[in-house]
């Protein structure tokens, strides 16, 4: 099962990283994406990954301040978060897709893990 944790309080401008870990390697072979989900706003598309650690993508919103990379030993994919922002506030998930490919499209992915919770204060 996939379970995301990390999360915490920091403030504006600061960094955090977040972890998705893989007990029972459910997502070894496919891609994994980080998705976040604000109050009062729809689940939105954070990163992505592919199998091997390729082809990383990134919304426009996190694009230059989010890094995803994952370790094929310990299982586990991560997204290292800088310069964060109020608006990044969320409840971050994670998903393994369907196939090894990285994708940014929500209806690509099968396992859904549970999220950890980030809070930017200003």
């Amino acid at each position: 099962q996939l379970q995301a944790y990390g999360g915490g309080l920091v403030e504006t401008g600061g960094s955090l990283r977040v972890s998705c870990g893989d007990s029972r390697r459910t997502s070894s072979n496919n891609g994994v994406g980080w998705f976040r989900k604000a109050p009062g706003k729809e689940r939105e598309f954070v990163a992505s990954i592919s199998w091997n650690g390729g082809d990383p993508k990134y919304a426009d919103s996190v694009k230059g301040r989010f890094t995803i990379s994952r370790d094929r030993v310990k299982n586990t994919v991560y997204l290292q978060m800088n310069s964060l922002k109020p608006e990044d506030t969320a409840v971050y998930s994670c998903a393994a897709a369907r196939g090894p490919i990285s994708t940014a499209d929500p209806l690509m992915y099968r396992y859904w893990g549970q999220g950890t919770q980030v809070t930017v204060s200003s």
